[in-house]
């Protein structure tokens, strides 16, 4: 059975984003790109909310060749073209996109499928209202949490829902030359 592991930047207070979705406050440059690279190329499914997965399809599909295209741009366009994206989403019309499925209402049971269905990690980048919604179901396995060194105040949480304690293992740590920590923790699942 595949896993689902949570790629995610926060604040330090543990937003993924401003009150608006504001994201100007994250850092990221050329060592963040390589480390999260190199982990991004091993696998080829990508699990997105709607809000984030349009933001993505606004970008990616053409970032490669705009002119200026940094190496990260050209290596990450590559990935997200050929990967299989999945989107929990109950307005996205599906007929319109390429390797892509879109999951509706009953996403609990369709998400438990496509983890026993899948190959390899299923990534989720970003989406914390989709981190949300899959947390509180148990179907996230591992969280890779870039922690800014920034203090927000106020925004959307990281975390949020969680009906009761979840107990986590840490399994490593990486220390940016920029501030930012790189958390990465498996979730133990002991109410399955």
């Amino acid at each position: 059975m595949s896993r689902i592991v949570l790629f995610m930047h926060t604040s330090l207070d543990g937003f993924a984003a401003g009150t608006n979705g504001e994201m100007g406050w994250i850092h990221v440059d050329q060592e963040i790109f390589d480390f999260g690279a190199e982990r991004i190329s091993k696998t080829n499914t990508a699990l997105y909310g709607r809000v984030t997965f349009q933001m993505m399809e606004s970008y990616w599909p053409t970032a490669a060749e705009q002119p200026g295209a940094t190496k990260h741009d050209k290596e990450h366009a590559a990935w997200y073209k050929s990967a299989h994206k999945v989107v929990l989403s109950t307005t996205l019309d599906p007929s319109a996109l390429t390797h892509t499925t879109v999951i509706g209402k009953d996403f609990a049971a369709a998400v438990r499928k496509l983890k026993a269905e899948t190959t390899g990690e299923i990534l989720l980048f970003g989406s914390p209202r989709t981190a949300h919604a899959l947390l509180a179901e148990n179907l996230i396995d591992e969280c890779w949490l870039f922690v800014n060194p920034v203090l927000l105040g106020e925004g959307i949480p990281v975390f949020k829902g969680i009906k009761e304690k979840q107990s986590l293992k840490l399994l490593k740590t990486h220390v940016f030359s920029s501030g930012v920590v790189c958390l990465n923790h498996e979730l133990l699942h002991e109410n399955k």
